[in-house]
């Protein structure tokens, strides 16, 4: 019970955040310009200062495993890859193999992953080691979906390679995820008011990406792309963990490590799922229904695999 009440307390809060915002549209108070300028000032400023604070916070040389890392990095590629493959396979319409791919594999592992495993375990533990592992798969690899799968002719031709590179080289998030390996490989010093400053702004994404998830929402479309959002749904979070955790049991990861395993696997779908698809040309419209829906389903399903866990030993 305790589990399923922090749960509860962690997701439904990101829900009502996201109602707000769709409250707040309706009733003309925001706009769709409102909408335009959150979503690029949360992907180009906010999310990366949160990675590269985030990041850099951290101390990857003294948290060093090389065996869960390893697992963390080789599992977020496979899984990107087997929904991209399920979503081109099961999909009639290709314009939102992208969106599906993305927010089908791409959990909020950096959110919720330190609250989750600090409540079950009483310590952060590998969490940091996994966001340096998993988190940057999940934005370069999120960038080559998405860009081979735009809804734009430009990026139709025979220079998606070299379009997806040029993508990751530029991306605002990609770019503060490596100043923030940097920085924590160097043990940079960060002092109190750039520090305070970073931590401020960082502390701006999550809110106004989640307003402007809701104030974008379109409840027809959204209605129409139920059927592929339930599926990605589904996939996130059961599939994935369903696949992937018997791995990580047979490894025998201690508890902490088990934990932060099943937040890369299980978590519902980043908020900034719907900024990135948004701004390169994907379906935000599926993306923002996933969203909705592996956050309202996440507090009963991340309890379920917690039980489960527990009852066989892992944590």
């Amino acid at each position: 019970m305790d589990n399923f009440i922090f749960s509860v307390n962690v997701t439904i809060p990101i829900f009502l955040i996201i109602l707000l915002g769709y409250i707040l549209r309706r009733i003309g108070f925001l706009t769709d310009e409102f909408v335009r300028v959150a979503n690029k000032y949360v992907f180009i400023v906010a999310l990366p200062v949160m990675l590269f604070r985030d990041i850099a916070g951290s101390d990857v040389r003294k948290d060093m495993n090389v065996k869960f890392f390893l697992f963390c990095m080789i599992v977020t590629i496979i899984m990107f890859f087997l929904v991209w493959g399920i979503a081109k396979l099961t999909l009639k319409d290709k314009t939102m193999v992208g969106a599906f791919a993305q927010a089908g594999a791409r959990g909020s592992a950096a959110i919720l992953g330190v609250a989750f495993v600090e409540n079950i375990c009483g310590e952060i533990g590998m969490t940091p080691l996994m966001i340096v592992a998993a988190v940057p798969f999940f934005n370069i690899l999120s960038v080559i979906i998405l860009v081979f799968n735009a809804n734009t002719e430009a990026n139709k031709d025979y220079g998606k390679i070299k379009n997806a590179c040029i993508n990751i080289a530029k991306n605002p998030i990609i770019i503060g995820i490596v100043l923030g390996l940097i920085a924590s490989l160097v043990r940079l010093p960060i002092p109190t008011i750039p520090a305070r400053t970073l931590n401020y702004v960082a502390q701006t994404a999550t809110p106004i990406a989640l307003l402007a998830v809701g104030a974008g929402f379109d409840t027809k479309q959204a209605i129409a792309r139920l059927k592929p959002a339930l599926g990605a749904t589904f996939i996130k979070l059961i599939g994935l963990p369903l696949v992937f955790l018997p791995f990580a049991y047979k490894l025998g990861f201690a508890p902490s490590e088990m934990v932060a395993i099943l937040i890369m696997l299980a978590s519902p779908t980043t908020v900034s799922c719907y900024v990135m698809a948004k701004n390169m040309d994907n379906d935000d419209i599926l993306t923002s229904n996933v969203i909705v829906l592996t956050t309202l389903l996440s507090s009963v399903t991340l309890t379920l695999w917690i039980f489960i866990l527990r009852s066989i030993g892992c944590i």
